[in-house]
């Protein structure tokens, strides 16, 4: 593996990078993206439309928030009641 131009330090020139956590090209990566998305959506108080598993919807107070999950890109609407 080779450091990307701009990314060599002066005396350090043989050190490589790391990865921690290889994400794509696993089989099982866009199912462990979608379950820690959920986790996090569902944590933060986001209920789940059980129709589409990939829509989520929050509301409260006359106002709401619903967000529309296609593959890695989010799409989301703002509504007042």
């Amino acid at each position: 593996m080779e450091l990307p131009d701009g990314f060599v330090v002066n005396d350090q020139e043989s050190k490589v990078c790391k990865l921690l956590k290889p994400l794509y090209s696993l089989k099982q990566a866009p199912k462990q993206w979608h379950e820690k998305f959920d986790r996090t959506l569902t944590s933060a108080g986001f209920a789940i439309y059980e129709a589409d598993r990939c829509v989520y919807y929050r509301h409260g107070g006359g106002e709401g928030v619903i967000l529309c999950l296609y593959v890695d890109d989010i799409t989301h609407f703002w509504y007042k009641h």
